[in-house]
Order: C-alpha cells, then structure tokens, then sequence
C-alpha cells in the first residue's frame, strides 16, 4: 500500500490573490453574531478572510476591499489598526 499525501489546505490572499499554504496566511473572521475579529488559531467558528503577513497585502486588502467582499459585511476601522499593528510587530515589510 502507498503512502498517503497528507494534502495541504490552501487559501487565497485578499491583498495579493496568491494561493497559499492556510497556516501561513492571517485569518479574519465574521462570527453568526457579526462579530469581525483576529482568528490566531485558525479554528474559530465563522466566516474567514486570509490575508499574507506583510504589510503590502494588508494595504492591497483595505484599498481593494477584499476583506469586506470575503465576509461579506463592512469591516470596522479598529479591526484594520488592529490587524496593521499586529503586521509591525510580526516585523513584516
């Protein structure tokens, strides 16, 4: 018997549109509540937006409004400080 690929679950960036490994992407989710949020485990119930740890794709995101069309909802202003501070501090480009 061969052994299995263990296939690797891929997502695309909203900023840059590349196709990428999921558990190198940022994701943001919309709770059933509404509630957008930082999702660090990857696990969280909801909606979910990816997004790649740098600062040009997050820009790329916010100008294109790729979050707000991935959860379909208007995604507030401190989601955006919050989700650009945690970029500068993983020390991303």
């Amino acid at each position: 018997m061969a052994a299995t690929v263990k296939k690797i679950p891929q997502r695309q960036c909203n900023g840059c549109g590349e196709m990428k490994n999921k558990k190198e992407l940022i994701r943001v989710i919309k709770t059933n509540e509404g509630e957008i949020s930082i999702d660090a485990t990857g696990k969280k119930n909801g909606r979910g937006a990816y997004i790649c740890p740098s600062l040009d794709c997050f820009k790329k995101a916010v100008k294109n409004k790729g979050l707000e069309r991935s959860l379909k909802a208007a995604v507030p202003e401190e989601i955006y400080k919050q989700l650009e501070e945690e970029l500068i501090n993983l020390g991303t480009k």
